[in-house]
Parts: C-alpha cells; structure tokens; sequence
C-alpha cells in the first residue's frame, strides 16, 4: 500500500507538471526553444537562432577569401562594424586574377557582406572568428586531396585556375549546409532568410562549377593533373571529412551511372539520382572546415574553432 500510494503521488505530480507547466512560461518561448536534457541523450535542442547564427562562421570565410582575393582587403576596411574586432584573417591575399575572374570574386565577396547582415540583423551573432586563409592551409588541404605532397605547394593566389580551384573549396560547404538546416527551423521567416541565402550560395557554386568546367581538361600547372582531377579529389576528401553518410559530395566529371539520369558525365551541378541537393548537418560542416574530420577538434580554417552556440557545444563536449 505504501508504494502504491508514492507511486500515485509521483504520477499526479508528474502529470500536472506537464499540463501546466507551458501555462506559466513566458509567451516569448516556443517549443523548440525549451530544451529537456535526459542522462540517455546530452544534446541540447538548438532553436532557429542557433541554426541562423552557425553559418555566420562560413560567412565570414567566403567573405574574407572573396574580398581579399579581389581587393586585397577585407572587412576591416569595407564593413568594420561586421567584424566586430574579431582578428584578422591570416594569411589572405590579393589573388594574380584575369579581370573577369576578378570582377566575379568582387560581386561574390559583396555579396557575402550582404550575408553577413542579413544574418545579424535576425541573431545576435558573433565577432568574426580567427580564420587562415594562408597559402599553406589551402596546400594542406591539396595534400590531403591528393594524398601526398603537392611540390611546389599549391598556392591559391598565384593565378585565376588556381583561385577557382580553391574557391570550389568553400561556398559548396555552405549551401549544403543551409540546406540541411532548413527542415529543422520552426519560424516562416526564418525559412525565408535560409532559402534566400541558399539561392545565392548555390548561385556562386554554380558559377565557379561553371568556370572550371569549361577548363575542365586543363592541367593545373605544374602538377600534370587537370582541373577535373582537382575537383574529383577535393569532393573526395570532402566527403571522407564528413563522414557518416553516403555520398554527398560530387567532381565535374563523373561516371556516367552517377550523372543526371544517368545519360551524362558533365556534371556542373552535384545534386542526387534526383537532381536535387545534398545536405549536410552542423557536424558534417565543422568536420570539413576543420580539416581534420572531427566536429570537437579545430583546425583548417578555423584554427581556434567556429564561434556560436552550435560550434562552442561540439568543441566543449
């Protein structure tokens, strides 16, 4: 009888805690703002705000590179209120550009500015990370394609091919990215900003999977392999990066089984049998910006970690 009646006590209180708990909250919470942490699974439930604010830490990649590699300056001197006093990015520069190319990464780069505002005028954001955009990361990450040492090391800036090359790197990360984070927001309108972001991303991608597929049977000098090569083994390694999932991650040329419906091997777009987009998950993002395959450990471009609630929780646990 005693535990009969504990056991009653226990679930009335359990039953009237839950129907009228949500009565007393503040209107201002939603429920996907209210996180319940059980000892069986530690991750906390991130809310639009989270998901809106991660990609502020490609953001500001794509920013830097694209504005650097164009103008030879950043967002220290065109928008310095965005960067916040954030450190500079190492090691980035003014690329050896044809001025087509040029003027592509210039509207590219004002473009990421955009970005970033549009994203800090919803979330509170952070300042700009440390970032490295020096020639030797993006060699590491060649070296890592490839499997050995690039000789001489792969140097972004050193001309338009090469710079093409290193910016197939980059915004493809990201469109993947807001594509996986936009069936877990709960707001219209935080939809709305994510899909208006995914329309220039995949633009961008799109043009850069353009300009190097037309150059596709090049060789990138003075390595003997051509641009088609290079692609190939970066979405390689991207997809070795991410792990934990099936291919998500696609070359310009591919067999011909993995084409658009399976009638060719161009393949300026990556998409699925469907032709439609991969995604990828917070996780999957920092493991291959870090480079090193592992959301809780830095590196690559992030050489402090990404900033964030989504990216300070995976770094601190």
């Amino acid at each position: 009888m005693v535990f009969q009646k504990h056991f009653i006590t226990i679930f009335n209180f359990v039953f009237l805690t839950s129907f009228f708990l949500p009565i007393f909250l503040p209107n201002s919470y939603s429920s996907s703002e209210i996180i319940f942490v059980s000892a069986s699974n530690t991750t906390p439930a991130f809310n639009d705000d989270d998901y809106l604010e991660f990609p502020l830490n490609l953001e500001y990649l794509e920013a830097e590179f694209f504005l650097y590699g164009s103008l030879g300056y950043g967002l220290d001197i065109v928008d310095p209120k965005l960067a916040q006093g954030g450190p500079s990015p190492l090691g980035a520069k003014m690329a050896k550009l044809d001025q087509f190319t040029r003027d592509i990464t210039l509207q590219f780069g004002f473009e990421e500015v955009g970005h970033l505002r549009a994203i800090r005028n919803r979330v509170k954001g952070f300042p700009r990370p440390l970032l490295n955009l020096s020639s030797e990361a993006f060699a590491t990450i060649m070296n890592n394609a490839f499997g050995k040492t690039l000789v001489p090391p792969f140097d972004p800036y050193a001309n338009s091919i090469n710079y093409l090359l290193a910016s197939y790197v980059i915004p493809y990360v990201g469109l993947t990215g807001y594509v996986g984070a936009n069936p877990k927001l709960q707001k219209a309108t935080s939809k709305e900003l994510v899909a208006g972001l995914l329309a220039v991303e995949s633009g961008q991608d799109a043009v850069i999977r353009a300009l190097l597929y037309e150059r596709r049977a090049l060789p990138v000098y003075p390595y003997g392999v051509n641009v088609a090569e290079f692609t190939n083994r970066i979405s390689k390694l991207r997809n070795k990066l991410g792990q934990k999932g099936s291919n998500k991650d696609e070359g310009l040329v591919v067999p011909k089984a993995d084409g658009a419906e399976g009638k060719v091997t161009g393949n300026i777009l990556a998409a699925d049998k469907d032709s439609v987009a991969y995604s990828r998950t917070p996780q999957e993002i920092l493991r291959i910006v870090y480079g090193s395959g592992d959301e809780h450990t830095p590196g690559g471009f992030h050489p402090k970690g990404g900033d964030g609630r989504i990216a300070k929780y995976y770094l601190k646990n």
